[in-house]
């Protein structure tokens, strides 16, 4: 009689002990597959400029469709962002047609403007058909929102602005940055939208996030390590 109860017993305790092996084994694989598809190793690294925080680089163009549809998701991701990571923008240049979007960028960080027009610069070219790259149309369109023509155009025009696009131009390069949007994590590590593929190629953003907070994590494990 006990030996019949305990049959079945028996056999649900084995059932469970495999179905933990079979997950624990399941999980260096799922791993690699990250590793091995949804981000790269950059070579050579490239400094990181955030101290004891992980850097996280959003390397973007006003005119790209994609960086403009990523918008939302990384508002919120930026909300939830682990607390010890420095979010920082790098208005990529791959052209030299994108060089008047690039300065645009500077230019409103420079001013203190980028909280209050960063969307909106996206609205304007992706919604509105603005041609921003051009300085005349940009002018009326940055006094429209309440900002000094003169100033703006000033800064646009400076040398501290065309420094800082050098950098920009710089960085593409030293990054090996492949097209936008891009992100890199403490100059180690690059992912994209557009390695996190649905079976439709379109872009699976919850899995993206899911990719950048692994790599966020092995790039702060490294630290420790050292």
């Amino acid at each position: 009689m006990d030996h019949s109860s305990g049959a079945p017993t028996q056999r649900i305790r084995r059932f469970l002990i495999l179905a933990t092996l079979l997950a624990a084994a399941a999980i260096p694989y799922a791993a690699a597959q990250v590793a091995g598809k949804d981000y790269r190793v950059i070579d050579p690294p490239q400094p990181a400029d955030s101290g004891a925080r992980v850097e996280v680089l959003e390397f973007f163009w006003y005119g790209c469709p994609h960086c403009n549809n990523m918008q939302p998701s990384l508002k919120r991701w930026l909300k939830r962002k682990p607390a010890d990571v420095e979010f920082k923008r790098v208005p990529a240049v791959l052209s030299e047609s994108w060089i008047p979007h690039t300065r645009l960028f500077y230019t409103l960080e420079a001013l203190g403007l980028t909280d209050r027009l960063h969307q909106d610069v996206f609205a304007a070219i992706h919604e509105q058909q603005l041609r921003l790259q051009d300085p005349r149309i940009l002018a009326d369109w940055i006094a429209k929102r309440g900002v000094d023509r003169q100033k703006f155009m000033d800064a646009y025009n400076s040398f501290g602005i065309q420094s800082r696009v050098q950098r920009a131009i710089e960085m593409t390069r030293n990054y090996n940055i492949p097209g936008t949007p891009a992100v890199t994590v403490d100059g180690k590590y690059l992912t994209a939208p557009s390695m996190t593929l649905k079976p439709d190629n379109s872009i699976d953003y919850d899995r993206y996030y899911q990719v950048l907070d692994q790599v966020i994590a092995i790039s702060r494990k490294s630290r420790v390590a050292k």
